[in-house]
């Protein structure tokens, strides 16, 4: 299993990248938000080698706008990962299955030299989603041991704790099998 993490504005542009092999980078959020700190911190993660990959934080409403305000902000680079994180918003709601997988095609069809995954909960995957619609792969988040979520499903990524900050351990060989699967988009 790959070691990497995931920052957004709450985080230092100067994280520590020492044993990751990958960060995920919060890029923007509905139509109106981008991450301040997205150029430094993804620059932080290039200088280092890591893989890189940015989501977004899905809101309901606008898809269309969503995923092209998405790939207008984050940076474009073949072999980047492309995510959408789908759960509730601030006030309560959250996009519905047909809107998260329309988002999913709608970015996959804007960037399809990337991959692009789904981020949720187990909570979400488990009673909130019908279609098992994840795009390229899965990223769950479930705070139990590393490389174990409670699903059945085959799932990339694995965010498995927030303590101190999002850690996750990708579910690749080795750095090259995850750059080769980047790459393969």
């Amino acid at each position: 299993m790959l070691r990497g993490i995931d920052v957004s504005a709450y985080q230092s542009s100067s994280y520590g990248t020492d044993g990751l092999s990958f960060v995920f980078v919060k890029a923007t959020e509905g139509r109106s938000y981008v991450n301040p700190k997205l150029a430094a911190q993804t620059k932080r993660a290039r200088d280092a080698g890591l893989v890189v990959g940015f989501y977004h934080f899905l809101w309901p409403g606008n898809l269309t706008a969503q995923a092209q305000y998405f790939v207008g902000k984050a940076p474009e680079r073949a072999g980047d990962i492309l995510a959408v994180d789908w759960e509730t918003t601030s006030n309560g709601t959250h996009a519905s299955n047909a809107e998260k997988d329309l988002f999913i095609r709608k970015v996959k069809d804007l960037r399809p030299n990337n991959q692009v995954v789904l981020y949720c909960n187990r909570n979400f995957w488990l009673t909130v989603d019908k279609t098992s619609y994840a795009g390229d792969g899965l990223w769950i988040a479930d705070y139990v041991t590393a490389g174990k979520p409670r699903i059945k499903a085959k799932w990339r990524f694995h965010q498995y704790t927030d303590d101190p900050l999002d850690k996750n351990v990708a579910d690749f060989e080795s750095k090259a099998a995850l750059r080769r699967w980047t790459e393969d988009a």
